[in-house]
């Protein structure tokens, strides 16, 4: 479902991406983690096609990125560090104008439906501005999964979420992954990523030091394997 090959990107003279390999198969929920400043937020950029490889083969859903875009947005999901909200429409408006975008046969249920999921029920008529950070990354989540993507991009989603919230987008996270749906992940939290994903990825000095499935750990603890993977 995504296939990265020898991916480079520099900014100016800085290099961040330094020739990274990486694939994640259809179901598969990977866990990318490393330390701030490694590059995951601008390889997840790079694979919602919000910025462009300096060199690099990309894949995603079967269609080349940068060239095919458009085809590659329409099957995607992604939350980042900008909910990607407009604050002068209401929670439901917003939702509406993202469900005609992906042309979403019965709109109405399905935003009631994301609604329900991400607890705002109550506030669909309140302008997304007033909405807390916490708030507006619900809502986030919402428009992410609206049209059943295909392959879904979380960036620390967990961020700014209380307990409920990151309850509920940790049920959401394995029913998505039950329905056979690609996940990527960003995060520092090892214990959630511990408990959510089946793949763990260590990105460090521009490429993936180190891979490991749930299995391969055995009874490793993910904190001495991440440890491993930036010594090594």
């Amino acid at each position: 479902m995504i296939e990265v090959r020898k991916l480079i990107k520099r900014f100016g003279s800085k290099t961040v991406l330094r020739g990274l390999d990486f694939q994640a198969r259809e179901g598969e929920f990977v866990a990318l983690l490393g330390p701030n400043g490694a590059g995951k937020t601008t390889f997840l950029r790079i694979l919602a096609s919000l910025a462009q490889p300096t060199m690099g083969a990309i894949k995603v859903a079967g269609y080349s990125l940068p060239g095919q875009a458009a085809a590659v947005r329409r099957r995607l999901g992604v939350v980042s560090h900008l909910p990607l909200l407009y604050g002068d429409l209401t929670a439901e408006e917003n939702l509406r104008f993202y469900g005609r975008m992906y042309d979403i046969p019965r709109p109405g249920a399905r935003v009631d439906e994301m609604l329900e999921m991400v607890g705002l029920s109550a506030r669909r008529r309140d302008l997304v501005r007033t909405f807390s950070r916490g708030m507006q990354q619900r809502l986030a989540i919402g428009r992410a999964i609206l049209h059943d993507p295909d392959v879904l991009l979380f960036d620390e989603p967990h961020t700014g979420l209380d307990q409920d919230a990151c309850d509920m987008l940790d049920h959401l996270l394995r029913e998505v992954a039950a329905r056979g749906r690609t996940v990527v992940m960003t995060s520092h939290d090892l214990a959630r990523v511990e408990d959510l994903a089946g793949r763990f990825d260590v990105l460090s000095r521009g490429v993936i030091s180190a891979s490991a499935s749930r299995s391969d750990l055995g009874g490793k603890n993910l904190l001495d394997f991440y440890r491993q993977a930036l010594a090594g």
